[in-house]
């Protein structure tokens, strides 16, 4: 297949899977911002405002293997139909958790929304990678797909955060309604745009596989993904990844939006600019990406963001930068620089994970969506611990968690399995 080829028979397709990039970005970042809204109104400490965080990407831990298997079966059109309607459903619950003033009811929603967000990164993910070719065209083509996914997460956070308003106390799920109808109405518009456009089943399983495994005479592969080493360390590597960048900009929105002096309308528009900073990282990262290898762009941006988490913990909230009429802390810009590093990451670890995995990469994707669970417990724990020693001190466990993926870059990602079949 030409380049030239690839290109008139795959942009269609391509263009699919940004969108798709963008609302897996758009509906995660509002289960975030929702947690300011939530210490208020339904009065949640810093660790249960991130309940729906978590009750999101723990529908990743129950969902990632089922859905590997769904788009084994059905294809990558069929999951990426069914992942819309469970979204529209899932954001749909949200919205009505704010009229029926439960708590229980919005964190339910954020796990149905859940399973959605993590149907829609296996189809994508794999689909941007083979379409890319893999190695460094995969990683690039995945790193363009999450511009798209910074674009929705720059645009939820800042719209949570001034529908709310300038004070903490004036949050409710309601003032936020606005958000969750048009996540509702871009789902509708997405599932239109998916049934009419032609996608290619590269992973799907062929007649004569199902056939056999309809009749209970499917030959049992001795080996998986797990056979891989690299790609067990890259899963891990994923989990903390996801914990890396969700935990960020969701413990500084808890912690900033609760100063008087800061409020969630300036804290809202940071961290949306934490995300604005992702998609720049991805704009730049992603040409670069045709050039140099993940393990090493992986490997500066990690020990980048130690450096810009270490300024986050050691100088103090009170120093601050002026901007027009407001005082920005200066820490919470550092905040916001993350995401410089944390927008190339997931496109090298699940590139670097991946190579070599041949017939084994749509259930190695499945196994990845599992452990994307980390986006929500790892936040959960860090606030925890800042229930106990304060938010900010509470990001020496990120700080942690960035080791490994050095390490992982370093060590981790070479592939010692080269022996095993994979076409």
């Amino acid at each position: 297949m030409t380049k030239t080829a690839a290109s008139k028979s795959y942009t269609p397709a391509i263009v699919v899977m940004f969108a798709l990039f963008f609302m897996i970005a758009f509906v995660t970042n509002l289960a975030g911002s929702m947690g300011v809204i939530v210490t208020n109104q339904f009065g949640a400490s810093k660790a249960l405002s991130q309940l729906g965080s978590l009750a999101n990407f723990i529908a990743y831990a129950c969902m990632g293997i089922p859905a590997g298997l769904i788009l084994k079966r059905k294809g990558y059109k069929f999951t990426s139909l069914l992942a819309v309607v469970i979204g529209f459903v899932g954001v749909g619950i949200q919205f009505l958790s704010g009229y029926v003033e439960s708590f229980a009811v919005y964190v339910a929603g954020a796990f149905v929304a859940g399973f959605s967000m993590c149907m829609l990164n296996i189809v994508v993910n794999p689909m941007l990678n083979t379409l890319g070719g893999g190695g460094n065209k995969g990683n690039q083509l995945i790193q363009w797909g999450g511009s798209c996914n910074s674009i929705g997460g720059t645009i939820a956070p800042v719209f949570v955060g001034w529908l709310v308003g300038g004070t903490i106390a004036e949050a409710s799920v309601a003032k936020a309604a606005p958000v969750m109808i048009i996540a509702m109405a871009i789902f509708a518009l997405a599932f239109v745009v998916i049934m009419l456009t032609n996608i290619p089943e590269p992973h799907m399983e062929t007649a004569d596989e199902k056939a056999a495994r309809l009749a209970g005479k499917a030959v049992k592969d001795p080996y998986g993904p797990l056979s891989f080493r690299h790609f067990v360390l890259g899963a891990i590597a994923i989990f903390f990844y996801v914990g890396i960048e969700v935990g960020i900009p969701n413990t500084a929105n808890v912690y900033f939006s609760g100063l008087d002096w800061v409020g969630p309308a300036l804290t809202g528009t940071m961290i949306g600019a934490y995300w604005f900073c992702m998609l720049i990282g991805r704009l730049v990262g992603a040409p670069i990406a045709g050039k140099v290898s993940s393990k090493n762009m992986l490997l500066v941006t990690s020990a980048v963001a130690i450096l810009f988490l270490i300024c986050v913990v050691f100088i103090p909230e009170s120093v601050a930068i002026k901007f027009g009429d407001s005082q920005v802390p200066l820490s919470l810009i550092f905040v916001m620089l993350c995401g410089l590093c944390t927008s190339i990451m997931w496109g090298s670890i699940f590139n670097l994970a991946a190579e070599g995995l041949g017939k084994y990469t749509a259930p190695a994707s499945g196994i990845f969506m599992t452990l994307v669970c980390g986006g929500g417990i790892i936040p959960f724990v860090q606030n925890l611990i800042a229930d106990h020693v304060g938010s900010i001190q509470s990001y020496w466990l990120l700080i942690v968690c960035l080791c490994y993926l050095i390490f992982y870059a370093l060590a981790g990602c070479k592939n010692v399995n080269k022996d095993i079949p994979v076409e």
